[in-house]
């Protein structure tokens, strides 16, 4: 079934779903010209909550100061729109894609004279690896295709273009009988999965690689720095050779679809036990707590929002 809702914000008013339209000739069609976030909402006693919504939307300003394209709102705006599209869908629960691109006017591949667009959804959307996975773990290889070499492409943005890459990734992945790939870096060094970031256990600690091989600095990377570090177990950033991952006890995802997905086997060699580990689950279980609303939120991650009455019939 096609994701979609009854409602969407686009260029300043939130119109019908199906009049959020683009000419062909837009450029971020062409060009891969635009710069987008993923978000979710949760559902707590009293509606929705925004998950981490300023430092996604922080991120969002980043990566089109990056790319060059005008962002449109300030942070404080997207939020405010956020919370208006998930009031005019009605979702308590929901992932939420803003989007700023080049649209149309000219097919220069200097896309600065073309208008600047702006659309943000809420939509239903489940466990993005699926979610039998978050107990039981995915199976992944090792990618053929390597991420970005410095200087090339912008890493820590997320501009569009730049996921023809994850696509090669998670494409020849499925192709070959895996949930996910996880792609090195130009030197053969752990980088991270087509739309996650990964960590590896060994011994009780925590690695995972640095921002300078070829990462996206990932939000819920950071929740699972924080939750790990508050629950007393070391968390180190370091260089990772690819046979560290037949050698960690424990392997996870972290991502704001994949949330934080266990890794039971790489290049169908068993991870640990082949199954979800200890120190993940504990991971898991903070993390889950707060956006379940039954373990405190002490971070202020989460940023309610308040729906209206349903009408009468």
């Amino acid at each position: 079934m096609a994701m979609r809702a009854d409602f969407i914000w686009m260029n300043g008013e939130i119109i019908p779903w199906d009049q959020a339209q683009v000419h062909v000739f837009t450029h971020a069609l062409h060009y891969g010209s635009s710069v987008f976030e993923g978000l979710r909402a949760y559902e707590l006693a009293d509606g929705p909550a925004i998950f981490r919504g300023p430092e996604h939307f922080e991120r969002m300003l980043f990566s089109c100061k990056v790319a060059r394209i005008p962002c449109p709102l300030t942070v404080d705006e997207w939020m405010a729109v956020t919370a208006d599209v998930l009031r005019a869908n009605q979702h308590r629960s929901a992932y939420i894609r803003p989007l700023v691109f080049r649209g149309y006017n000219t097919l220069g591949v200097d896309g600065r004279g073309c208008p600047v667009d702006a659309i943000l959804a809420s939509v239903p959307w489940g466990a993005y690896l699926g979610a039998d996975a978050l107990e039981n773990g995915v199976d992944v290889q090792v990618s053929s295709w390597r991420r970005m070499a410095p200087d090339t492409l912008n890493a820590l943005a997320k501009i569009g273009g730049q996921y023809v890459n994850s696509q090669n990734v998670v494409m020849e992945a499925k192709d070959n009988g895996f949930n996910e790939g996880i792609a090195l870096d130009v030197n053969g060094y752990v980088s991270e999965g087509s739309g996650e970031n990964i960590f590896l256990i060994k011994n009780g600690e925590l690695i995972t690689p640095p921002l300078g091989n070829s990462i996206l600095g990932g939000i819920t990377r950071d929740c699972a720095f924080t939750i790990a570090k508050d629950l007393g177990y070391n968390v180190r950033e370091m260089t990772i050779p690819r046979e560290m991952l037949y050698l960690a006890d424990e392997i996870f995802f972290t991502g704001t679809a994949a949330e934080i997905t266990p890794v039971r086997s790489v290049d169908r060699l068993p991870v640990g036990e082949g199954k979800r580990g200890p120190v993940t689950k504990a991971i898991q279980d903070v993390f889950f707590g707060i956006i379940s609303g039954l373990v405190e939120d002490k971070w202020n991650w989460l940023t309610p929002v308040t729906l209206p009455e349903p009408a009468n019939a």
